[in-house]
Protein backbone atom coordinates (compact mmCIF):
# COMPACT_ATOMS: atom_id res chain seq x y z
CA UNK A 1 0.00 0.00 0.00
CA UNK A 2 1.62 3.38 -1.11
CA UNK A 3 2.80 5.91 1.82
CA UNK A 4 -0.32 8.44 0.30
CA UNK A 5 -3.26 5.72 0.97
CA UNK A 6 -1.18 4.91 4.73
CA UNK A 7 -1.07 8.90 5.48
CA UNK A 8 -4.37 9.11 4.25
CA UNK A 9 -5.73 6.72 6.67
CA UNK A 10 -3.03 8.13 9.86
CA UNK A 11 -4.99 10.92 10.95
CA UNK A 12 -3.91 11.53 14.10
CA UNK A 13 -1.96 13.78 16.01
CA UNK A 14 1.78 13.79 15.12
CA UNK A 15 2.62 12.88 18.41
CA UNK A 16 -0.02 10.01 18.23
CA UNK A 17 1.37 8.68 14.85
CA UNK A 18 4.76 8.77 16.36
CA UNK A 19 4.22 6.48 19.21
CA UNK A 20 2.57 4.19 16.89
CA UNK A 21 5.28 3.93 14.50
CA UNK A 22 7.84 3.53 17.64
CA UNK A 23 5.73 0.44 18.92
CA UNK A 24 5.60 -0.90 15.51
CA UNK A 25 9.24 -0.61 14.95
CA UNK A 26 10.07 -1.62 18.59
CA UNK A 27 8.05 -4.82 18.32
CA UNK A 28 8.99 -6.28 14.63
CA UNK A 29 12.11 -7.80 15.24
CA UNK A 30 10.68 -9.58 18.41
CA UNK A 31 7.78 -11.06 16.24
CA UNK A 32 9.75 -13.50 14.74
CA UNK A 33 12.23 -14.46 17.61
CA UNK A 34 8.99 -15.41 20.15
CA UNK A 35 6.42 -16.83 17.11
CA UNK A 36 6.84 -20.35 18.83
CA UNK A 37 6.97 -19.24 22.70
CA UNK A 38 4.43 -19.89 25.06
CA UNK A 39 1.68 -17.20 25.79
CA UNK A 40 3.73 -16.22 29.52
CA UNK A 41 6.79 -15.11 27.55
CA UNK A 42 5.54 -13.64 24.89
CA UNK A 43 3.68 -11.07 27.28
CA UNK A 44 6.77 -10.99 28.77
CA UNK A 45 8.43 -9.75 25.67
CA UNK A 46 5.89 -7.10 25.18
CA UNK A 47 5.93 -6.05 28.73
CA UNK A 48 9.41 -5.45 28.30
CA UNK A 49 9.23 -3.09 25.66
CA UNK A 50 6.68 -1.18 27.84
CA UNK A 51 2.76 -1.87 26.53
CA UNK A 52 1.75 -2.17 30.31
CA UNK A 53 3.15 0.66 31.40
CA UNK A 54 0.55 3.63 32.17
CA UNK A 55 1.58 6.99 31.83
CA UNK A 56 0.97 9.17 34.45
CA UNK A 57 -2.10 11.10 34.63
CA UNK A 58 -0.41 14.62 34.16
CA UNK A 59 1.84 13.59 31.48
CA UNK A 60 2.04 15.52 28.04
CA UNK A 61 0.46 15.07 24.84
CA UNK A 62 -1.04 12.08 23.95
CA UNK A 63 -2.65 11.47 27.14
CA UNK A 64 -2.30 8.48 28.68
CA UNK A 65 -5.39 6.50 27.34
CA UNK A 66 -4.34 7.81 23.99
CA UNK A 67 -0.40 6.11 24.95
CA UNK A 68 -1.81 3.08 25.90
CA UNK A 69 -3.81 2.88 22.90
CA UNK A 70 -1.08 3.75 20.43
CA UNK A 71 1.21 1.13 21.63
CA UNK A 72 -1.25 -1.58 21.31
CA UNK A 73 -2.56 -0.22 17.54
CA UNK A 74 1.75 -0.35 16.74
CA UNK A 75 2.59 -3.58 18.08
CA UNK A 76 -0.22 -4.54 15.92
CA UNK A 77 0.72 -3.31 12.74
CA UNK A 78 4.50 -5.61 13.55
CA UNK A 79 2.15 -8.24 13.52
CA UNK A 80 2.32 -9.07 17.01
CA UNK A 81 -0.26 -12.25 17.14
CA UNK A 82 -4.11 -10.90 17.39
CA UNK A 83 -4.54 -12.93 20.43
CA UNK A 84 -1.80 -12.00 22.73
CA UNK A 85 -2.74 -8.38 21.50
CA UNK A 86 -6.28 -8.81 22.44
CA UNK A 87 -4.65 -10.15 26.01
CA UNK A 88 -3.04 -7.14 26.25
CA UNK A 89 -5.68 -4.49 25.78
CA UNK A 90 -7.72 -6.27 27.91
CA UNK A 91 -5.80 -6.01 31.30
CA UNK A 92 -4.99 -2.42 30.47
CA UNK A 93 -8.13 -1.01 29.29
CA UNK A 94 -10.43 -3.47 31.11
CA UNK A 95 -8.34 -3.85 34.29
CA UNK A 96 -5.43 -1.47 34.75
CA UNK A 97 -6.99 1.52 34.03
CA UNK A 98 -10.04 1.06 36.35
CA UNK A 99 -8.14 -0.01 38.79
CA UNK A 100 -5.58 3.19 39.25
CA UNK A 101 -8.41 5.41 37.80
CA UNK A 102 -11.71 4.78 38.96
CA UNK A 103 -10.97 2.72 42.41
CA UNK A 104 -8.25 4.36 44.27
CA UNK A 105 -4.86 5.29 44.56
CA UNK A 106 -4.64 2.35 47.13
CA UNK A 107 -5.71 -0.31 45.04
CA UNK A 108 -3.84 0.68 42.39
CA UNK A 109 -0.48 0.87 44.30
CA UNK A 110 -1.36 -2.87 45.48
CA UNK A 111 -0.98 -4.32 42.03
CA UNK A 112 0.70 -1.70 40.25
CA UNK A 113 3.54 -4.53 39.63
CA UNK A 114 1.22 -5.93 36.68
CA UNK A 115 2.84 -3.04 34.82
CA UNK A 116 6.24 -4.84 34.70
CA UNK A 117 4.90 -8.08 33.17
CA UNK A 118 5.49 -10.70 35.26
CA UNK A 119 1.95 -10.69 37.17
CA UNK A 120 -0.80 -11.13 35.23
CA UNK A 121 -4.66 -9.81 35.98
CA UNK A 122 -8.22 -11.44 34.56
CA UNK A 123 -11.10 -10.60 35.17
CA UNK A 124 -13.79 -13.03 36.72
CA UNK A 125 -17.22 -12.48 35.98
CA UNK A 126 -18.92 -15.03 33.95
CA UNK A 127 -20.65 -18.26 34.88
CA UNK A 128 -21.54 -20.74 33.20
CA UNK A 129 -25.44 -20.51 33.92
CA UNK A 130 -25.45 -16.74 34.27
CA UNK A 131 -24.61 -15.32 30.78
CA UNK A 132 -24.76 -11.79 30.59
CA UNK A 133 -27.33 -11.38 33.32
CA UNK A 134 -24.85 -10.48 36.59
CA UNK A 135 -27.93 -10.57 39.04
CA UNK A 136 -28.35 -14.53 38.40
CA UNK A 137 -24.69 -14.67 39.73
CA UNK A 138 -24.17 -17.86 42.24
CA UNK A 139 -20.90 -17.47 43.40
CA UNK A 140 -20.83 -16.53 47.33
CA UNK A 141 -18.65 -14.61 49.40
CA UNK A 142 -20.01 -14.72 53.03
CA UNK A 143 -18.25 -12.81 55.54
CA UNK A 144 -16.45 -14.83 57.91
CA UNK A 145 -13.40 -14.18 60.59
CA UNK A 146 -11.43 -11.22 59.35
CA UNK A 147 -12.49 -11.68 56.28
CA UNK A 148 -14.83 -13.07 53.28
CA UNK A 149 -15.59 -16.94 52.43
CA UNK A 150 -16.08 -17.47 48.79
CA UNK A 151 -17.71 -20.00 47.16
CA UNK A 152 -18.48 -20.90 43.60
CA UNK A 153 -17.30 -21.10 39.78
CA UNK A 154 -16.62 -18.34 37.54
CA UNK A 155 -16.00 -19.59 33.46
CA UNK A 156 -14.52 -18.09 30.16
CA UNK A 157 -12.12 -15.98 31.81
CA UNK A 158 -9.34 -14.44 29.67
CA UNK A 159 -5.78 -15.85 30.85
CA UNK A 160 -7.20 -17.78 33.65
CA UNK A 161 -5.13 -20.47 33.37
CA UNK A 162 -1.72 -18.44 33.56
CA UNK A 163 -3.29 -15.84 36.01
CA UNK A 164 -1.59 -14.38 39.26
CA UNK A 165 -4.52 -12.51 40.48
CA UNK A 166 -8.20 -12.17 39.62
CA UNK A 167 -11.19 -9.33 39.99
CA UNK A 168 -14.04 -11.69 41.04
CA UNK A 169 -17.45 -10.24 41.56
CA UNK A 170 -19.60 -12.59 43.61
CA UNK A 171 -23.15 -12.10 45.89
CA UNK A 172 -22.72 -11.13 49.53
CA UNK A 173 -26.54 -10.36 49.77
CA UNK A 174 -29.83 -12.06 47.77
CA UNK A 175 -31.98 -10.71 45.39
CA UNK A 176 -31.79 -8.18 42.41
CA UNK A 177 -30.53 -5.25 44.31
CA UNK A 178 -27.71 -2.89 42.70
CA UNK A 179 -26.23 -3.75 45.96
CA UNK A 180 -26.35 -7.16 46.25
CA UNK A 181 -23.04 -8.20 44.25
CA UNK A 182 -19.20 -7.38 45.69
CA UNK A 183 -15.63 -7.27 43.69
CA UNK A 184 -12.61 -8.76 45.08
CA UNK A 185 -9.15 -8.94 43.95
CA UNK A 186 -6.54 -11.59 45.29
CA UNK A 187 -3.66 -13.69 44.00
CA UNK A 188 -4.61 -17.19 42.56
CA UNK A 189 -2.46 -19.05 45.37
CA UNK A 190 -4.97 -18.81 48.48
CA UNK A 191 -5.90 -21.76 49.37
CA UNK A 192 -9.57 -22.76 48.49
CA UNK A 193 -8.39 -21.25 44.87
CA UNK A 194 -8.43 -23.71 41.89
CA UNK A 195 -8.17 -23.25 38.26
CA UNK A 196 -10.78 -25.64 36.44
CA UNK A 197 -10.71 -26.66 32.94
CA UNK A 198 -8.76 -25.29 29.99
CA UNK A 199 -10.69 -23.98 26.74
CA UNK A 200 -9.57 -24.78 23.40
CA UNK A 201 -10.66 -21.92 21.39
CA UNK A 202 -11.54 -21.55 17.40
CA UNK A 203 -11.33 -17.62 17.96
CA UNK A 204 -7.96 -16.03 19.22
CA UNK A 205 -6.50 -19.64 19.93
CA UNK A 206 -3.08 -18.38 21.44
CA UNK A 207 -4.46 -16.39 24.42
CA UNK A 208 -5.66 -18.99 27.10
CA UNK A 209 -8.86 -19.00 28.30
CA UNK A 210 -10.52 -21.19 31.55
CA UNK A 211 -12.33 -21.41 34.64
CA UNK A 212 -11.90 -20.89 38.16
CA UNK A 213 -13.29 -22.60 41.35
CA UNK A 214 -13.68 -21.17 44.85
CA UNK A 215 -14.11 -23.81 47.36
CA UNK A 216 -13.82 -22.13 51.18
CA UNK A 217 -11.63 -19.50 49.76
CA UNK A 218 -10.58 -17.34 52.98
CA UNK A 219 -10.44 -13.96 51.48
CA UNK A 220 -8.62 -11.01 53.52
CA UNK A 221 -10.67 -7.80 54.45
CA UNK A 222 -8.41 -6.06 51.92
CA UNK A 223 -9.44 -7.61 48.93
CA UNK A 224 -12.41 -6.24 48.78
CA UNK A 225 -12.71 -3.66 45.79
CA UNK A 226 -14.75 -0.28 47.37
CA UNK A 227 -17.09 -0.90 49.72
CA UNK A 228 -19.25 -4.25 50.17
CA UNK A 229 -22.25 -4.08 47.94
CA UNK A 230 -20.67 -1.76 44.96
CA UNK A 231 -19.63 -4.65 42.60
CA UNK A 232 -22.22 -3.52 40.41
CA UNK A 233 -20.60 -0.30 40.28
CA UNK A 234 -17.26 -1.76 39.81
CA UNK A 235 -18.29 -4.02 36.98
CA UNK A 236 -20.40 -0.69 35.11
CA UNK A 237 -16.67 0.77 35.14
CA UNK A 238 -14.60 -1.93 34.38
CA UNK A 239 -17.16 -3.07 31.75
CA UNK A 240 -16.84 0.81 30.43
CA UNK A 241 -13.44 0.93 29.80
CA UNK A 242 -13.22 -2.16 28.24
CA UNK A 243 -15.73 -1.09 25.72
CA UNK A 244 -14.23 1.98 25.23
CA UNK A 245 -10.97 1.00 23.64
CA UNK A 246 -10.58 -2.78 23.87
CA UNK A 247 -10.82 -2.95 20.34
CA UNK A 248 -7.70 -1.30 19.55
CA UNK A 249 -6.05 -4.58 19.49
CA UNK A 250 -7.96 -4.80 16.00
CA UNK A 251 -6.79 -1.79 14.43
CA UNK A 252 -3.22 -2.91 13.59
CA UNK A 253 -4.49 -6.14 11.81
CA UNK A 254 -7.56 -4.24 9.95
CA UNK A 255 -4.06 -2.25 8.46
CA UNK A 256 -2.35 -5.42 7.77
CA UNK A 257 -5.10 -6.48 5.96
CA UNK A 258 -6.21 -3.57 4.15
CA UNK A 259 -2.44 -3.39 2.92
CA UNK A 260 -1.94 -6.94 1.92
CA UNK A 261 -5.10 -6.99 -0.21
CA UNK A 262 -4.22 -3.59 -1.77
CA UNK A 263 -1.70 -5.03 -2.89
CA UNK A 264 -3.36 -8.76 -3.99
CA UNK A 265 -5.63 -6.72 -6.15
CA UNK A 266 -2.93 -4.63 -7.58
CA UNK A 267 -0.51 -6.86 -8.61
CA UNK A 268 -2.59 -9.99 -9.39
CA UNK A 269 -3.63 -10.27 -13.32
CA UNK A 270 -7.53 -11.01 -13.97
CA UNK A 271 -8.96 -11.37 -17.26
CA UNK A 272 -6.66 -10.05 -18.74
CA UNK A 273 -6.52 -7.18 -17.15
CA UNK A 274 -4.93 -5.93 -12.95
CA UNK A 275 -7.79 -6.94 -10.52
CA UNK A 276 -7.44 -3.69 -9.28
CA UNK A 277 -9.26 -2.49 -12.51
CA UNK A 278 -12.23 -3.58 -11.46
CA UNK A 279 -14.81 -1.03 -10.34
CA UNK A 280 -16.01 -3.86 -7.82
CA UNK A 281 -12.64 -4.59 -6.30
CA UNK A 282 -12.44 -0.66 -6.04
CA UNK A 283 -15.49 -0.38 -4.58
CA UNK A 284 -14.60 -3.30 -2.09
CA UNK A 285 -11.23 -2.25 -1.05
CA UNK A 286 -12.86 1.89 -0.36
CA UNK A 287 -15.21 0.09 2.07
CA UNK A 288 -12.35 -1.70 3.80
CA UNK A 289 -10.47 1.43 4.04
CA UNK A 290 -13.65 3.11 5.25
CA UNK A 291 -14.23 0.80 7.55
CA UNK A 292 -10.70 1.34 9.27
CA UNK A 293 -10.91 4.98 8.70
CA UNK A 294 -14.07 5.09 10.67
CA UNK A 295 -12.53 2.41 13.67
CA UNK A 296 -9.37 4.66 14.05
CA UNK A 297 -11.41 7.53 14.61
CA UNK A 298 -13.79 6.46 16.81
CA UNK A 299 -11.06 4.86 19.06
CA UNK A 300 -8.88 7.93 19.14
CA UNK A 301 -12.05 9.88 20.32
CA UNK A 302 -12.86 7.96 22.97
CA UNK A 303 -9.37 8.16 24.36
CA UNK A 304 -9.25 11.77 24.65
CA UNK A 305 -12.44 11.78 25.87
CA UNK A 306 -10.73 9.70 29.02
CA UNK A 307 -7.86 11.75 29.02
CA UNK A 308 -9.48 14.31 29.06
CA UNK A 309 -11.07 12.86 32.84
CA UNK A 310 -14.79 12.40 31.66
CA UNK A 311 -15.55 9.39 33.98
CA UNK A 312 -16.16 6.14 32.31
CA UNK A 313 -19.33 5.40 33.82
CA UNK A 314 -20.71 8.34 31.83
CA UNK A 315 -19.29 7.02 28.57
CA UNK A 316 -21.42 3.92 28.18
CA UNK A 317 -23.65 4.60 25.37
CA UNK A 318 -20.81 6.00 23.79
CA UNK A 319 -18.56 2.82 24.61
CA UNK A 320 -21.23 0.20 23.48
CA UNK A 321 -21.82 2.33 20.39
CA UNK A 322 -17.70 2.10 19.55
CA UNK A 323 -17.67 -1.59 20.57
CA UNK A 324 -20.85 -2.26 18.35
CA UNK A 325 -19.28 0.07 15.18
CA UNK A 326 -15.85 -1.27 15.60
CA UNK A 327 -16.51 -5.39 15.53
CA UNK A 328 -18.60 -5.10 12.37
CA UNK A 329 -16.05 -2.73 10.81
CA UNK A 330 -13.79 -5.28 11.74
CA UNK A 331 -15.92 -8.71 10.48
CA UNK A 332 -16.74 -6.30 7.27
CA UNK A 333 -13.40 -5.86 6.41
CA UNK A 334 -12.70 -9.92 6.34
CA UNK A 335 -15.82 -10.94 4.92
CA UNK A 336 -14.83 -8.14 1.73
CA UNK A 337 -10.77 -9.37 1.89
CA UNK A 338 -12.31 -13.05 1.79
CA UNK A 339 -14.36 -12.04 -0.89
CA UNK A 340 -11.36 -10.69 -2.97
CA UNK A 341 -9.13 -13.73 -1.98
CA UNK A 342 -11.00 -16.43 -3.02
CA UNK A 343 -10.32 -19.77 -1.97
CA UNK A 344 -6.82 -18.62 -1.28
CA UNK A 345 -8.56 -16.55 2.00
CA UNK A 346 -9.11 -20.41 3.22
CA UNK A 347 -6.09 -22.30 2.72
CA UNK A 348 -3.73 -21.47 5.95
CA UNK A 349 -0.46 -22.48 3.59
CA UNK A 350 -0.73 -19.25 1.47
CA UNK A 351 -0.25 -15.31 2.69
CA UNK A 352 -3.98 -14.74 1.37
CA UNK A 353 -5.24 -17.27 4.60
CA UNK A 354 -8.12 -15.02 6.62
CA UNK A 355 -9.09 -14.74 10.04
CA UNK A 356 -12.83 -15.13 10.22
CA UNK A 357 -13.35 -16.50 13.58
CA UNK A 358 -11.19 -13.66 15.55
CA UNK A 359 -13.24 -10.89 14.03
CA UNK A 360 -16.60 -12.39 14.72
CA UNK A 361 -15.71 -13.02 18.36
CA UNK A 362 -15.25 -9.17 18.60
CA UNK A 363 -19.43 -9.15 18.04
CA UNK A 364 -19.55 -11.37 21.51
CA UNK A 365 -16.98 -10.40 24.14
CA UNK A 366 -17.12 -6.98 26.13
CA UNK A 367 -21.11 -7.89 25.87
CA UNK A 368 -22.62 -8.97 22.84
CA UNK A 369 -23.72 -6.45 20.70
CA UNK A 370 -27.13 -7.32 20.46
CA UNK A 371 -27.59 -6.81 24.07
CA UNK A 372 -25.32 -3.11 23.68
CA UNK A 373 -28.02 -2.47 21.27
CA UNK A 374 -30.65 -3.04 24.05
CA UNK A 375 -28.50 -0.85 26.70
CA UNK A 376 -28.41 1.86 23.90
CA UNK A 377 -31.90 1.97 23.46
CA UNK A 378 -32.83 2.53 27.17
CA UNK A 379 -30.87 5.48 27.60
CA UNK A 380 -32.35 7.16 24.41
CA UNK A 381 -35.39 6.29 26.14
CA UNK A 382 -37.15 3.34 24.88
CA UNK A 383 -39.00 1.05 27.79
CA UNK A 384 -37.11 -1.62 27.07
CA UNK A 385 -37.66 -5.10 28.55
CA UNK A 386 -35.21 -8.13 28.99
Amino acid sequence: MSAVATAALRTGAPETEQLVDTYRDLAAPVVERIADADFTTRWRAMADLGVLRLASPDATAPGPVTRSLAMIEGIGLAGIDPGLCYALASQIFGMQFPLRDALGADVWRAVADVQQGRELLCHALTERGGGSDPFSMQTRARRGGNGFVLDGAKTFITAAPVADRAIVFARTSEGRSPFALSAFLFPLDLPGVRRGETFTKTALPTVPMGELLFEGARLPESALLGEEGSGLAVMASTTAWERSVILGYALGPMQLLLARTVDWARDRDHFGRRMGASHQVAGRVSDMALALHRSRVQLYAMAARLDAGTPARQLAAEAALTKISVSEDYVRMTEHATALSGVRAFLPGFDLAADLAGPMAALTYAGPNDLLRVGVARQLGLPVEN
